[in-house]
């Protein structure tokens, strides 16, 4: 059956590796393209989850970090799985269509989220089912290329199937770090369309393209984590500012909710997200991984870098909580890369709550009773 891949990559200039539309010669302008709504980029890096049944909603909810039972036809959100300690295990989109909560993840992860779920169910009547005949189409709201993508999305009911990022805005529930009067992420307006790839095919003639190299400048623009990138087997919600639109801090009980609770509450994550902006003199831009050093001492790593058609060479970086805000140097096989930093999630963010101390050394008034000190 052909693929999207199969489709695009038969453009003029394009490069595919993987199974991924990279870019079709001109990475710079895609991103220019898709920012203004004029192209669609496919997304042969990710995949599609059904979930289907009268209980998906409240299920979800139970088991995950986000507030999903109250969910209308239309709306979109996002949700992590985390382990007992409030580790980042999975992470997904979050469709609902009136029938069906569609699920979009990064494609090393749709299987085993997948199979995670469905070790989940138990008595709930939902089913799981991993969607490998439907495939992604990202783009920009606003654009030519948003009524001619929603005309050959899926639609299985009366809802045509477009995931809108919640990371424009902080969500209902949800709380951002970033100290910021204007947050990158408030022109974001980045779409997910699900779609069949004949559909794509018969249509694709009128489409401009753009490779997942421009959609990835873009993301990391918007200081926007991602599972494939910024996670590892550490990694908690409050990092990235993911707590912004992913986690839900009034619902009720799921796995890992003590941890997101405390350490909003009362501590501070041990890492924290930093924007880098990269000196580009040397034309080297350093593969994620790279270590992150500020004098002789490692502070960290790259999870994702990029060239940005305004800002050059861009990346989003993992620190440790006590890296100084100063610039730093990234660590490559060739030369080490001069390092502007842009603190995201600040050295201090958690202990929001204000929460009463016990004065430990008061003295006790005089004549009082010991025991009821």
């Amino acid at each position: 059956m052909p693929t999207l891949i199969d489709a695009f990559a038969a453009l003029p200039g394009a490069v595919a590796t993987d199974g991924v539309l990279m870019h079709l010669g001109e990475p710079m302008r895609e991103q220019r393209r898709l920012l203004s709504g004029s192209a669609v980029a496919p997304l042969g890096d990710r995949g599609v989850i059904e979930v289907a049944g009268e209980d998906r909603l409240s299920w979800l909810d139970s088991i995950t970090s986000q507030g999903v039972a109250g969910l209308r036809s239309g709306d979109s959100t996002e949700l992590l799985v985390l382990d007992p300690q409030g580790r980042v295990e999975h992470a997904a989109g979050v469709f609902e269509d009136g029938s069906s909560v569609w699920l979009i993840a990064d494609a090393a992860d749709v299987e085993p989220l997948a199979a995670w779920l469905k070790r989940m169910i138990f008595r709930s009547r939902v089913t799981v089912t991993v969607r490998t005949d439907l495939e992604l189409l990202g783009f920009f709201a606003g654009g030519d290329a948003d009524a001619a993508v929603r005309a050959i999305a899926a639609a299985p009911g009366d809802t045509p199937l477009v995931w809108s990022d919640p990371w424009v805005v902080v969500q209902p529930g949800g709380h951002q770090y970033a100290n910021v009067e204007e947050h990158p992420a408030a022109d974001y307006a980045w779409r997910v369309a699900i779609v069949e790839a004949d559909a794509v095919a018969s249509a694709i003639s009128t489409f401009e393209a753009a490779g997942i190299l421009a959609a990835e400048a873009l993301r990391i623009a918007a200081w926007r984590p991602r599972w494939a990138s910024e996670v590892d087997e550490r990694s908690l919600p409050h990092e990235t500012d993911w707590i912004r639109s992913a986690v839900h801090l009034n619902k009720g009980c799921y796995r890992g909710q003590e941890t997101v609770a405390k350490v909003h509450n009362l501590g501070h994550p041990p890492r924290r997200l930093a924007a880098l902006h990269l000196d580009g003199s040397d034309d080297v831009l350093p593969e994620p991984g790279s270590a992150i050093f500020a004098g002789d001492a490692e502070v960290g790593h790259i999870t994702s870098v990029a060239r940005h058609y305004e800002d050059g060479p861009i990346a989003l970086a993992i620190l440790s909580r006590r890296a100084p805000t100063a610039e730093l140097i990234v660590r490559t096989d060739t030369v080490d890369v001069s390092a502007a930093q842009q603190v995201i999630v600040p050295a201090d963010a958690g202990a929001t709550a204000d929460v009463p101390r016990l004065t430990r050394l008061s003295r006790r008034p005089e004549g009082q009773d010991p025991r009821r000190a």
